[in-house]
């Protein structure tokens, strides 16, 4: 197995030597060895890593949840059903956050329709309305 030390995973993934050493210290990276010198050594496995842990941090997991997910992934196969649930919670959290999105997308662009109207018109259009989700009346836009 080929082996790249920290400058390498460095440049290929996009983060600093400081940001990957940040993430070992908070225990997020499994498997990183240290050579005959006491430096460490990373491998291919290690890039997909890096990569797994942005997205999971970009979709909101916290950095609890994250060495949580690791220290499962360090237990090996007993852990598996583990693993799955906390990445089957952390799907739904994101599905539900993706649905509030696109719901606020679809308001803005109503919003931005609107302006356009009036702007192109000279003339304000019909007000737009939030929907109510059963929490309080709908409001002018």
């Amino acid at each position: 197995m080929e082996t790249m030390r920290i400058g390498v995973l460095a440049t290929v993934t996009g983060r600093s030597a400081h940001t990957i050493r940040w993430y070992e210290s908070q225990r997020l990276i499994p498997g990183v060895r240290r050579d005959a010198q006491g430096r460490r050594v990373y491998v291919e496995e290690h890039i997909g890593w890096l990569n797994f842990l942005d997205r999971l941090k970009f979709t909101g997991m916290t950095i609890r949840q994250m060495r949580e997910y690791a220290a499962l992934v360090k237990q090996g196969d007993r852990s598996l059903q583990d693993r799955r649930e906390l990445l089957q919670a952390h799907r739904e959290r994101t599905a539900s956050l993706i649905r509030e999105l696109t719901l606020s997308l679809e308001l803005v662009d109503r919003k931005l329709a609107f302006y356009a109207a009036w702007i192109e018109t000279g003339k304000e259009p019909p007000p737009l309305s939030l929907p109510t989700k059963g929490r309080r009346p709908a409001q002018r836009l």
